[in-house]
């Protein structure tokens, strides 16, 4: 195991050094020049000219690569070109948002997706499965966009229950120590502060937890009916053994595989696709903290977030790799 842990991650090296050249190609290819967008469009020349010699930008792109790959080895993410402040100390508390945000609906997914996929394999073809299958689908097919603004609109416009937007309240912001709010609230004690995050984290988070809910509860119903068929689970209610038990116990183990594939593309596709959700619900996270940059063509803060968000979708997905073997003892990666 521990020899195909390292296999993957050298396998890492490459990926992601593909993955750095094609993204520095791109964002060079986007319209317009950062020196002149940072100074404005009544810039002269020569203050143009100089803040891009300042900023080496007026240096070939081959050797802008090399000198960005230069700092990523020393753990360098470089500068923004748009505040002047070192990516690795301001990129974090964005990063933070977003991975709390994102776990927090992944979390939601899991809890109501498999539940409900679950209980319609239990009940195939009562009404409460074809509800189910029908709410899924139109999980899938509802826009997020739309769904968020419709969140606020109810809950927070018309019944007042939650907050429209934000992380925190303004008036009494949360003192930050990991820029994880839940962790950062209960670490102080202020048990206040943390039920006023978890409601700022709930419209956002069924918002962008539709999708993978959805599609997590079609995968289990669909896997579960698999299962469900197999003598060994004929056997245990031969035997006695309650419903529950069968189900949760033993099918729910076999059929868990193709859910955990699931789980680890969806949340992976969450970190990175958060911005919709985060730009609705004006939530920091990295999604907008890489939009901003694009829209100043800030070169390096959009090639450093767009590494880290990569890095992550592949570490989850090693991560859902090991899990393979936890949860079945007969999958062995040589």
């Amino acid at each position: 195991m521990l020899r195909y842990i390292g296999k993957r991650i050298l396998h890492l090296i490459p990926v992601l050094l593909g993955m750095t050249f094609i993204v520095f190609l791109i964002i060079r290819a986007i319209p317009g020049d950062p020196a002149q967008v940072i100074l404005g469009q009544q810039a002269t020349e020569e203050a143009i000219k100089a803040l891009r010699d300042k900023l080496g930008l007026d240096q070939p792109w081959y050797i802008q690569y090399f000198d960005y790959l230069k700092g990523l080895l020393t753990g360098d993410l470089g500068e923004s070109l748009r505040t002047s402040q070192p990516i690795t100390s301001e990129i974090w508390p964005y990063l933070a948002a977003t991975m709390e945000l994102a776990f927090f609906a992944m979390i939601l997914a899991i809890l109501i997706g498999m539940n409900a996929g679950i209980i319609s394999a239990w009940f195939q073809n009562s009404w409460f499965d074809y509800i189910a299958m029908v709410i899924a689908l139109i999980g899938v097919s509802v826009p997020i966009f739309w769904l968020g603004l419709m969140e606020q609109w109810v809950f927070s416009l018309e019944l007042n229950w939650l907050p429209t937007s934000g992380r925190e309240e303004v008036r009494a912001p949360v003192e930050a120590i990991t820029h994880f709010y839940l962790v950062d609230t209960l670490i102080q004690g202020r048990f206040d502060q943390f039920w006023v995050t978890i409601q700022h984290l709930i419209l956002p988070a069924f918002a962008l937890a539709t999708i993978p809910m959805a599609i997590i509860a079609r995968m289990t119903r669909s896997s579960m009916l698999e299962v469900m068929r197999s003598d060994y689970i004929r056997t245990a209610r031969a035997k006695g053994q309650k419903m529950v038990k069968v189900i949760y116990k033993h099918a729910l183990k076999n059929a868990l595989i193709p859910i955990l594939t699931v789980i680890g593309l969806q949340t992976g596709l969450l970190l990175g696709g958060a911005i919709l959700t985060e730009t609705i619900f004006s939530w920091p996270g990295i999604g907008r903290y890489i939009y901003e940059a694009i829209g100043y063509r800030d070169y390096t803060v959009i090639q450093s977030g767009i590494l880290i968000v990569a890095f992550m979708f592949v570490i989850i997905n090693l991560v859902v790799d090991i899990l393979y073997t936890i949860i079945d003892s007969r999958i062995k990666y040589n």
